[in-house]
């Protein structure tokens, strides 16, 4: 098993303006980190994937791990092709909830041809994608469909969930995880705290997602989906407890002088 990391663009809500794209990914990659990308600032329905901003965002990730989490505005046919596309001339692999394919949380109610029309289009292109954010059920049904589906294993989500326990969705996914979303929360509410709250999850629990996913030969990408203080302080204490508490391998290298005072919003 290899793990790599990325920070999603969600530690920038509120914060983000239409200037601060380059500035937020040289920041990113001067922790070491790649980047998750989000299709819109929070506030703004303009998409980052729409061809018009290709330029920018291939110069702006140049040299970094590159990630998108999919539309989630009910994307058509046309706009999940710009986005496969997108992803395509990244190298990246798309993170899409059961939703943005016309799948429900309910067993059996989905438009299977369109789910299967993306699948098909993402494999013609060879890009990655990954299902999350829905019931262990419900995601396990889409993996059982199609055979190139991965999952991104969300462990806010897992957390949450009432029905089925965070051990289970583990043990159920990790053999076909490609990507995580690492958030914690105080089990009530997917918030996306920094991993390691106090009175959030369990180190067990934690120790037991790093155990599961390295059963498997997979290269996975761990990304730090969270979203309450100022990013510098969300990376730093994601990263000293990860890292430093949990001891997860291959943390990423900061340059030198790099820090999360080096990152100032305009």
């Amino acid at each position: 098993m290899r793990i790599r990391y990325v920070v999603s663009t969600m530690v920038f809500w509120w914060r983000e303006h239409h200037l601060s794209f380059e500035q937020e990914c040289d920041f990113l990659r001067s922790l070491g980190f790649g980047v998750e990308l989000w299709p819109t600032m929070k506030g703004n329905n303009d998409c980052r994937y729409v061809k018009r901003n290709w330029s920018r965002l291939e110069h702006a990730t140049e040299g970094m791990l590159v990630a998108l989490h999919s539309r989630n505005d009910g994307p058509t046919m046309d706009e999940w092709r710009e986005q496969i596309e997108c992803a395509e001339m990244l190298k990246a692999p798309i993170v899409a909830d059961l939703r943005s394919l016309c799948v429900s949380d309910e067993l059996g109610i989905a438009d299977w041809g369109f789910a299967g029309d993306v699948v098909k289009m993402a494999q013609e292109k060879s890009v990655e994608l990954c299902v999350e954010t829905g019931s262990l059920d419900a995601l396990l049904q889409v993996g059982d469909k199609f055979s190139s589906i991965r999952y991104c294993l969300d462990s806010g989500f897992a957390n949450i969930d009432k029905d089925r326990s965070f051990k289970e969705y583990v043990d159920m996914l990790a053999e076909r995880t490609s990507y995580m979303h690492l958030a914690d929360n105080f089990g009530r509410f997917d918030d996306h705290e920094p991993p390691g709250v106090r009175g959030g999850m369990g180190r067990e629990n934690w120790d037991y997602l790093l155990e599961g996913i390295s059963k498997y030969d997979n290269d996975v990408i761990g990304s730090l989906e969270m979203f309450p203080p100022m990013p510098g302080t969300m990376i730093r204490q994601s990263s000293n407890y990860l890292f430093g508490v949990l001891e997860w391998p291959s943390r990423p290298t900061s340059q030198e002088g790099a820090d999360e005072t080096t990152y100032q919003p305009m």
